[in-house]
């Protein structure tokens, strides 16, 4: 943990100079204000090189949420906690730490010129010595993960399912493998039936940090 209370005050003091500037560019919760936001993703790298930031919008003439996470690093979780908690309060947008439960859980994710159905996704949750094991099962499954916009989209719909903080501090362990021929058989579950089961079991572990293979 190397930052310090100046850096985040600086990056905030930032953001205040510059509220009117980023909201004038304003499309929807889309914002053309390329530039700027450079410049955010920028200072936010000083204070941590995990830290991130997209917007969200609920609803029409409702304000602007700047959601900030750390790209799924546990080590990184009090960086986000300690920079929304320092957030000042400010007209036409709110500042929130991690992304949270979706409803209803998205269909599909739309990447570029790749959609990704929920439906193409199973999974397995385990819990073994006290730790819960997440593995994703999919077709063609890659070998390099960061390759794969399949991986991308898994991890859009983990934060909508169960939310990011959960996913980083209750699941031990994420694995991907193939999807076999008959997942039902094998004793898999519908990506989009893992809220039900992961709300039922994460009671019976600890809080620990996600190590994704």
């Amino acid at each position: 943990m190397n930052y310090s209370r100046k850096q985040i005050e600086d990056f905030w003091q930032h953001v205040e100079q510059t509220l009117d500037q980023l909201l004038a560019s304003q499309q929807d919760a889309q914002f053309e204000a390329d530039g700027l936001l450079s410049a955010y993703r920028s200072s936010l790298q000083k204070i941590d090189r995990n830290l991130t930031f997209h917007f969200e919008k609920e609803s029409e003439g409702g304000p602007v949420e700047m959601v900030f996470g750390c790209d799924g690093y546990p080590e990184s979780i009090h960086a986000v906690l300690s920079l929304v908690g320092a957030a000042p309060q400010l007209s036409g947008i709110s500042f929130r730490a991690f992304n949270e439960r979706y409803d209803p859980v998205p269909a599909f994710v739309n990447l570029g010129d790749e959609l990704c159905e929920i439906d193409e996704f199973w999974c397995s949750l385990r819990e073994l010595k006290g730790k819960l094991q997440l593995a994703v099962y999919l077709r063609d499954a890659p070998k390099i993960l960061e390759m794969d916009p399949r991986v991308e989209a898994v991890m859009i719909l983990l934060d909508a399912l169960i939310g990011e903080y959960e996913l980083m501090t209750r699941v031990w362990s994420l694995d991907w493998y193939e999807l076999p021929t008959d997942p039902v058989d094998f004793g898999l579950m519908p990506l989009s039936h893992l809220r039900h089961a992961f709300d039922e079991m994460k009671d019976q572990v600890q809080p620990v940090g996600i190590t994704i293979h």
